[in-house]
């Protein structure tokens, strides 16, 4: 019984390596930033690092689950930008404020939704398909706003970035909440389960009778209503809808969502691990800003940090494979 006691006991430690690894990073991060900066720990920056943190942080969410089953989505950051179009001129013609959110939200999931039917249906390769609703998704916003801002709200929708209960930020707090719901999602519900199928043995899956194309196509669509809920929050915060908003944020999603632990190669992961990995690239560009640290080395410290995590990764699937 002891033998297959340590042997219980070392699956465990490998299977939870990544993510416990990615926490420690962070507070060895925060620790080191503490160090050489006194103001990067106190409440008010470390607020601010959270909400800073939330726009990618949801977008990850949608990532996840598309990486999850072996996937990607280019398109995320044009998305959103299209999805913010869409909500804020709702908002200038006279719409009620929950009906404008709903347009955002359902602009989004639909975008999602032809991802996933495009590669469902049309058999078309996740970057492929993805790659182009980028250039489709960010022209049509261009084309619709004529290159210019949406700007100019009123304070009910700003309220949902500038707004606090307890002195913490909403967005904070909305972001929090969509966690513990993918949280659920992926563990406790079919689909949850099925994403997870899909992308460890996606042809396996379809023999045991799973719809595939309906859970590929679902994740797709999460992936987009992310996105939507996104633009809602950076519209709110920037007081303007701008058709160029989003730029990069597609991999700043993914990664933040393999630093914190999912494979490339789908079926390993979680979106706890995604939210660290959000928080520490949150963390990075904070406490480098706080050095003077100029943007173009900001940009490689963070390509480092992927590129080490991908490593890491794939080291620990080879010692799982060879063990």
């Amino acid at each position: 019984m002891r033998p297959n006691g340590i042997a219980l006991r070392q699956n465990f430690l490998l299977h939870h390596a990544r993510q416990l690894g990615t926490l420690s990073g962070l507070l060895v991060l925060g620790l080191v930033l503490w160090v050489l900066t006194p103001h990067f720990l106190t409440l008010s920056n470390l607020l601010n690092v959270a909400e800073q943190a939330t726009i990618i942080a949801i977008v990850a969410v949608g990532m996840t689950f598309v990486i999850l089953t072996a996937g990607i989505d280019l398109s995320v950051g044009s998305v959103l930008a299209f999805a913010g179009v869409v909500m804020a001129s709702a908002l200038h013609a006279g719409a009620p404020l929950p009906f404008a959110l709903l347009a955002g939200l359902v602009t989004g999931t639909v975008c999602g939704l032809v991802n996933g039917l495009l590669i469902t249906l049309g058999r078309l390769p996740p970057f492929i398909a993805t790659l182009g609703m980028m250039s489709v998704a960010r022209g049509t916003a261009l084309m619709y706003t004529g290159g210019r801002p949406i700007s100019g709200f009123s304070e009910n929708f700003r309220w949902l970035a500038t707004g606090e209960v307890l002195r913490v930020p909403i967005p904070v707090i909305v972001m929090i909440g969509i966690y513990a719901i993918a949280f659920f999602v992926l563990t406790r519900t079919k689909l949850g389960r099925y994403t997870y199928a899909i992308g460890g043995n996606e042809e396996a899956t379809h023999l045991s009778g799973v719809n595939v194309r309906f859970y590929k196509t679902v994740v797709y669509g999460l992936a987009g209503l992310f996105s939507g809920l996104a633009a809602i929050l950076l519209t709110a915060r920037l007081n303007s809808a701008q058709p160029i908003a989003g730029m990069m944020y597609e991999l700043d999603a993914i990664a933040a969502t393999v630093i914190g632990g999912t494979s490339l190669l789908g079926g390993e992961g979680n979106v706890l691990g995604t939210l660290i990995g959000a928080l520490i690239m949150a963390v990075l560009r904070n406490g480098l800003n706080l050095l003077g640290v100029s943007s173009f080395l900001q940009q490689v410290v963070i390509g480092s940090v992927i590129i080490v995590a991908v490593l890491i990764d794939m080291a620990l699937k080879r010692r799982g494979k060879y063990s």
